[in-house]
């Protein structure tokens, strides 16, 4: 049977729902967007055995509520700005920065923002984000389309290290800050709904 890919997600329960409106809402929603992911991605919260950023929070939960378009655009508008050089990405810098940031270690993990971001777009479209324990298992399988091509790109762009090496250094030291990001953003999403479905009320 196939799966139904029809319901609302959060960004279109509120505010215009058609013409000149809703493209203006929509345009709004993804310069917000990416001032948000620009934001949290420099954001490091203190944490063993690493610090969390919370780029990746910005990047799951803007799947989840903008649905599999808007949440492309957004994260599309998002790698476009950094490629040209601006200081959006966790580890830019004033010397690291551009196509040449986005080449090193941290390519594969934007490859993945896209396909995260597309995964939580069709899932809250399947209406997985109304319940947490759904939006816990769709989060899981975003975050491992985050992983990826991450570990993989370690393992190719650093000659003669194992593919062993890449899950430790680029898998292994974040999974308990993950394993927070991804509870918060399960409880957040569909409380979002509720919240919205009680003021209906």
């Amino acid at each position: 049977m196939a799966l139904a890919l029809n319901d609302k997600v959060l960004t279109e329960a509120f505010g215009p729902s058609e013409g000149t409106a809703l493209r203006v809402k929509q345009v709004m929603m993804v310069v917000l967007g990416i001032v948000a992911l620009s934001i949290l991605a420099k954001v490091k919260i203190p944490m063993w055995p690493v610090p969390i950023t919370m780029g990746t929070f910005a990047v799951l939960t803007i799947g989840a509520t903008y649905g599999p378009r808007l949440g492309l655009a957004t994260i599309l508008g998002y790698m476009i700005i950094g490629a040209v050089g601006f200081d959006v990405f966790a580890g830019s810098s004033a010397e690291a920065y551009g196509l040449t940031y986005m080449m090193g270690g941290t390519g594969g993990y934007l490859v993945g923002y896209v396909l995260a971001t597309l995964a939580l777009g069709f899932a809250a479209r399947a209406g997985w984000d109304r319940s947490v324990l759904m939006m816990a298992v769709a989060l899981l399988l975003a975050n491992a389309l985050i992983y990826l091509p991450g570990v993989a790109w370690l393992s190719v762009l650093y000659e003669g290290k194992s593919l062993a090496w890449a899950v430790e250094v680029g898998l292994t030291p974040f999974l308990i800050g993950d394993a927070l990001k991804l509870g918060l953003a399960a409880l957040l999403v569909p409380g979002l709904w509720k919240l919205i479905g009680d003021a209906r009320k």
